[in-house]
Formats: structure tokens, C-alpha cells, sequence
């Protein structure tokens, strides 16, 4: 049960849980750092459990690290085939390396069965209750079953990318692999109707989780991420390029619409000598990579990949624009983090995406190149109009969106979610 402090209030013992924590651009490593250090200042005592790669913690948040065979970053054939018998001792990592063999993702599968042995083992640390981050793994009903109240995080339901992957397949096997890639949905949709207390990060999130997972709405609660305002900031000393178009993306992926961005970029750079900076992974011989190649673009966009917080501020300071061409998003934490730091963005009516941007800042329709480079072009021939929305977007994100907020309803939760297991344990 949840101890109270001398102010009466509720302090919960936490650990959330991550599968995956990319810590430096976007994504679940940014949301558990973030979200940790506002409970904690809230006085909850917070440990975050991840497998690789692993999130960066701030003082006074616990970190227990979960080691995995991590065979998918950065993927290696070479270390797949070739994977040492002796590592193969356990099912977690036989399962992780089988499935990898056979074209399924198995991370989320191997995470729930660590998560459950360590938090369910002799030497467990006791916790009121655990947060899931997007795992959904039969590992995480175990973990319910042995007694933890658990509250689950869903970001956005991963069947979009899912559909956007099949769909751009040019041959039936293509359709096939990314099928098979993707089987871990099935489970995660299983669990997730199981799950009592849920957040999500958008309305337009809600809605698609309701929809697709087939989950009353009455049990999601819907918790804007916030923005650390003082770190993503404008700064005097930053002065803001005059042709940088910046995308900070966790992965490159389908859903955020690097293509669309590349196209829009190639129909205007003999107008305007516009440089392309991503932040972000992208795999050798991708389609990405394929694109640039092939719309002479390799001489105006760099990607710029594992950078901590000053940099990416840096960078998000200097850019002329902030451009989100995704075709999806559950939140859109770049194009928060960007406003925060006066940064004009264009961005796409995708997913939550208005609901983040509202009208500070360009919003247009996704998955349209066209509409997408005039949208850069109307902006760099109007500073004053880039210099207002930048503006706009820092007030827009100081009044609406912050992460203490974020951590009290979180806790608000947690409380919840030990309640309601206390009185189906009466």
C-alpha cells in the first residue's frame, strides 16, 4: 500500500518499464527520463527497468539494467549467425535469437519474461505498483497474476505502422516478412485488453486504441507528455540559420514520413540552398538512403545519430524550419520540444499532431510532398512569419504542456491502480 508523507499526500514506490530506451532524439527513452525526474520531484521513489539500449536517469532515479542479446541494434547477421551456444542457455535469450532467425521481432516477448523474473524473484525489491512502457508482453499479466498493480502506457497502437509497412511492399513475400515482423502485435493487443488502467498520450490516440484494441474509453486515461521548458529553450547566444530544415526521428521508419520530406526537398533546392539536418538512425542500403541517391540530394542532407540534449537544443535553436512529415503520431514530442525552443515547425494534421501544434504553426495535410515543400517555401520567403510562429510556439508549450503536470496525473493513477487491486484482493 502506498505510504503518506507529513503533507498528507500519497508517495508510490514505482518502477516503469521499458523494452527499448532510446535515450537521445524522441521516443520511450526521452518519455521514462522525463516522466521519472517529475515523479520523483513529486517525492515518489522511481526506478526505471529497461533492456538496451538503455535510458539516460537523472540523481535520485534507480536505473536496473536488463540485459538482452540485442541483435537489433545495430543489426549483424554475422553476430546473429554466429551467436555463442553458451548465450543460449536461457528461453528469453533462445526465444530472442529463434525469432530473429525466423524474421520476428521478439524483443517485447523476451523483456516481459526478464521483467518477470526479476520482479517476481527472491531477491525482489518491493514496488506499489509498475508502469509499463509500451511492452505489452504476455510477461506483463504475469506480473499483474503475482500481485503488482500495473498501469500501462500506450503510445499509439503499432498496427499503423504495421499497415503502413504492408502496404508499401512491392511483392507478396515483402507483405509476407513485414507480417511476420510484426506478429508481436497480436500480443500486445491480447494483454492490453486486460490491463484495467492505461494511459495514453493524445485524444486522437485514445480513439485509435479504443477502436483497434477494442478497449472501452472509459479505461484510458488520456495524460499530455510535457516539456522540460528551462532545457528546450531559445537562447540569444543561438543564432538561427538562414537555410536549415531540421526531422528528429527515433528510427526511420514509414510512419515519419522521411520520403515525403526528401521529395519536398529535391522540388525546391534549385530555388532555395536549403540543408537538411536528421536526427535520427537510418539503416545502410534503406529505402532513405536509396531516395537521396537517386534525387542527387547526398550534398544537402546529413543525419546525425546518438546526441545528447545539449546538442539536439542546439540544433533545434539554429533550425531555419522544424519540419514533422509524419503520417502518424500518438503525441509528436519533437514538435513540442522544437516549439519550446522557438522553432517554426510545419507539420503534418497526422495523428495528435494538431493537437500539439494548434495554431502556432504551420499544420498541413500528410503523406503529400507537394503541399509539404510549398508550405518550406511560403516560410523562407517570409521571415517575420517564421520569427511570430516561433513565438507562438514557446508560449503555446509553456502554457499547455509540462511534465510536472504529467507526473501528477501519472501518480493520480498509480493510486488509482493500488485501490482498485487492494479491493479485488478484499
Amino acid at each position: 500500500m502506498c505510504v503518506v508523507d507529513s503533507a498528507g499526500n500519497n508517495v508510490v514506490r514505482v518502477c516503469i518499464l521499458s523494452y527499448r530506451s532510446y535515450p537521445f532524439s524522441g521516443g520511450q527513452g526521452v518519455y521514462m527520463r522525463y516522466l521519472s525526474s517529475a515523479l520523483r520531484d513529486l517525492g515518489h521513489e522511481v526506478d526505471l527497468i529497461s533492456g538496451p539500449p538503455y535510458p539516460e536517469v537523472d540523481e535520485g532515479v534507480g536505473l536496473v539494467k536488463l540485459p538482452s542479446l540485442d541483435l537489433y541494434s545495430p543489426f549483424s547477421y554475422r553476430r546473429l549467425l554466429l551467436m555463442n551456444p553458451t548465450r543460449l542457455n536461457n528461453l528469453p535469450n533462445f526465444i530472442e535469437w529463434a525469432g530473429t532467425i525466423l524474421g520476428n521481432y521478439t524483443e517485447p516477448l523476451v523483456f516481459g519474461m526478464r521483467a518477470y523474473r526479476y520482479l517476481c524473484g527472491d531477491g525482489r525489491k518491493k514496488y506499489d505498483v509498475v508502469h509499463d512502457n509500451q511492452t505489452m508482453a504476455y510477461g506483463i499479466l504475469d506480473i499483474m497474476k503475482a500481485g503488482y498493480p500495473v498501469v500501462e502506457t500506450i503510445h499509439h497502437p503499432v498496427t499503423i505502422d504495421r499497415d503502413m509497412a504492408v502496404q508499401s511492399a512491392r511483392t507478396i513475400k515483402g507483405k509476407i516478412d513485414y507480417y511476420r515482423w510484426f506478429s508481436f502485435v497480436n500480443m500486445q493487443i491480447k494483454v492490453a485488453r486486460q490491463l484495467p488502467h492505461i494511459i495514453t498520450v493524445s485524444q486522437v490516440a485514445s480513439r485509435h486504441i479504443s477502436e483497434v484494441f477494442k478497449i472501452p474509453q472509459s479505461r484510458l486515461n488520456v495524460i499530455y507528455n510535457g516539456i522540460d521548458t528551462d532545457i528546450f529553450s531559445p537562447s540569444d547566444d543561438v543564432k538561427r540559420a538562414d537555410n536549415m530544415i531540421l526531422m528528429v526521428m527515433s528510427r526511420d521508419t514509414l510512419v515519419k514520413g522521411l520520403r515525403f520530406l526528401l521529395e519536398a526537398l529535391a522540388a525546391i533546392k534549385e530555388k532555395y540552398d536549403m540543408k537538411l539536418v536528421v536526427v535520427g538512425q537510418t539503416m545502410k542500403g534503406s529505402d532513405s538512403e536509396e531516395l537521396i541517391g537517386r534525387l542527387s540530394l547526398a550534398d544537402r542532407v546529413s543525419f546525425r545519430e546518438r546526441i545528447d540534449t545539449a546538442e539536439l537544443v542546439n540544433l533545434y535553436r539554429q533550425a531555419t524550419i522544424m519540419a514533422v512529415p509524419s503520417t502518424y503520431e500518438g503525441f509528436g514530442l519533437p514538435a513540442a520540444e522544437a516549439m519550446a525552443c522557438g522553432a517554426p515547425v510545419i507539420s503534418t494534421t497526422a495523428g495528435a499532431l494538431p493537437e500539439v501544434v494548434g495554431d502556432a504553426g504551420v499544420l498541413i495535410a500528410p503523406a503529400d510532398s507537394k503541399v509539404l515543400a510549398g508550405a518550406i517555401a511560403e516560410l523562407m520567403d517570409n521571415p517575420e512569419r517564421r520569427r511570430q510562429y516561433g513565438i507562438l510556439g514557446r508560449r503555446r508549450i509553456l502554457e499547455q504542456f509540462n511534465w510536472a503536470n504529467a507526473a501528477r496525473k501519472t501518480a493520480e493513477v498509480y493510486v488509482q491502480a493500488v485501490e482498485h487491486a487492494h479491493l479485488k484482493a478484499a
